[in-house]
């Protein structure tokens, strides 16, 4: 494990259907036998960045563990402003777009060896009206299942399949929108719009394949119709969508407006509806452990 003797792990207790005190005993083990010095931080839902701000400063961690989904990913590289900390990920939450892209190993023993001992890569994050994405944010169709689904009694990837007939049905598409990037503004209408630093959704669904968390960009995909023959390729992961069906457009900063208002999502959280977003990649603000493989 090299120079690493203090590791800070952050765990959500209330996220995904993992037994959490199950998940601690085993990271306390793994720091056992790495000798390094074990910190404990359970998220609360209340001042837990400016908390977490406090204890890395007096801590100094030389890593930090996350045991969470993409919410307590993010809170933890907030938490962390310009420090470069590298973070190590157990994903143990409702939505784990991040680790899904970062192929992230199937059992947990071996995900917390990936976490303390893997490789440490820079990666981009999109600041989206100053909340950070960390790899998949859209306006429509998708944004409205999403608000569907968290009203839902059933989780999971059976959840989202229940409520996709009801969105679609119900869904006033397409939706109107003005897009200001690379010294160009033009307006264009579709069913979902999003902004992607990675390549899939949290679910598995390929829908930008060029897509890279370390490239400095991110690309707008526009999904100009519903089409279910190009739904069914992104599903399976097969070859680039059609561009008569979906554009793509890659750049450092925008500025989207609609009008009116549509259904808005950052990793996997509703946010409402929004007139207007301002993007902006940072690129290699954080740093990430991810499988050897990987890269």
């Amino acid at each position: 494990m090299g120079k690493i003797n203090t590791v800070l792990l952050v765990v959500n207790p209330i996220s995904g259907a993992i037994d959490k005190a199950e998940l601690i005993e085993e990271i306390k083990l793994k720091a056992v036998q790495n000798a390094v010095s074990l910190i404990l931080f359970s998220t609360t839902g209340e001042n837990d960045k400016l908390k977490l701000e406090k204890l890395i400063a007096e801590k100094d961690p030389c890593r930090i563990v996350v045991a969470g989904g993409d919410g307590t990913i993010k809170l933890v590289a907030e938490a962390l402003g310009n420090k470069k900390t590298p973070i190590g990920i157990i994903p143990a939450g409702s939505s784990n777009g991040l680790s899904y892209n970062l192929h992230l190993p199937a059992t947990l023993e071996e995900q917390i060896t990936t976490a303390f001992n893997g490789e440490v890569i820079d990666m981009d994050i999109i600041s989206i009206n100053g909340d950070y994405c960390l790899h998949m944010s859209d306006f429509g169709v998708n944004a409205e299942l999403i608000s569907r689904y968290e009203k839902s009694r059933i989780r999971g990837k059976l959840g989202y399949l229940l409520q996709t007939l009801p969105t679609l049905v119900t869904s006033d598409y397409p939706f109107k929108f003005t897009i200001e990037a690379n010294g160009r503004t033009f307006e264009t209408e579709g069913i979902l719009l999003a902004i992607a630093n990675a390549s899939s959704y949290g679910t598995g669904a390929k829908v930008n394949p060029k897509g890279k968390i370390n490239d400095g960009v991110f690309e707008i995909l526009i999904y100009k119709e519903f089409d279910f023959i190009e739904i069914l390729k992104t599903l399976r992961n097969e070859v680039d969508p059609d561009p008569e069906v979906v554009e793509v457009i890659t750049a450092t900063e925008a500025k989207i407006t609609c009008d009116p208002a549509v259904a808005f999502q950052i990793d996997g959280e509703y946010l409402g509806r929004k007139n207007s977003i301002e993007v902006t990649i940072l690129p290699k603000k954080t740093r990430i452990v991810a499988p050897i493989r990987h890269l």
